[in-house]
């Protein structure tokens, strides 16, 4: 079984969350919304935390000196079209809401009240819905994606907490 590695960052300026619409990808043949990121490179796979910051700039333009409070707050595992799939999702500050075109897709300011009305994956709607919830939580969760007796997808969330060491 093959694992896909991904960095998504979802950056907050006052009420607004930068999300980026795709026409379609390898997973879907329609338009979705979701944060910024991609897949970890070969030299990146212990440092995801570069990764995002790397895909941030590349598909935004915003800088690692413009974002304040970046910091991981899910991992994400499914198990999709026989591989795991694992994802760090980060949240950052921005102070600013100017951003270069991307060529992944078109780039907007969605107010927090309208991301569930994205069409995004479920992955990504049930972390959204996680961090709305719960916007004082620091520890990070690890979220993992399965389906019910009647097939509905859902997510089993854990806090991941610090053990004392022996």
């Amino acid at each position: 079984m093959e694992v896909r590695q991904m960095a998504t960052a979802f950056l907050i300026n006052q009420e607004h969350v930068l999300m980026m619409k795709k026409d379609r990808s390898k997973l879907f043949n329609f338009e979705f919304w979701g944060g910024i990121g991609g897949h970890l490179e070969y030299e990146e796979l212990n440092f995801p935390m570069k990764a995002s910051y790397r895909e941030i700039e590349e598909e935004t333009g915003f800088k690692e000196n413009e974002i304040e409070n970046f910091s991981l707050k899910y991992i994400l595992i499914e198990n999709s079209d026989g591989e795991i799939r694992q994802q760090y999702v980060y949240f950052g500050k921005t102070t600013h809401r100017n951003f270069i075109p991307s060529d992944e897709g078109e780039l907007f300011w969605i107010h927090k009240n309208e991301l569930l009305n994205l069409k995004t994956s479920k992955a990504i709607r049930f972390t959204i819905q996680h961090y709305l919830d719960n916007p004082a939580q620091t520890d990070i969760c690890v979220g993992t994606v399965t389906v019910n007796n009647e097939q509905v997808p859902h997510i089993q969330w854990s806090p991941v907490k610090q053990t004392s060491t022996f």
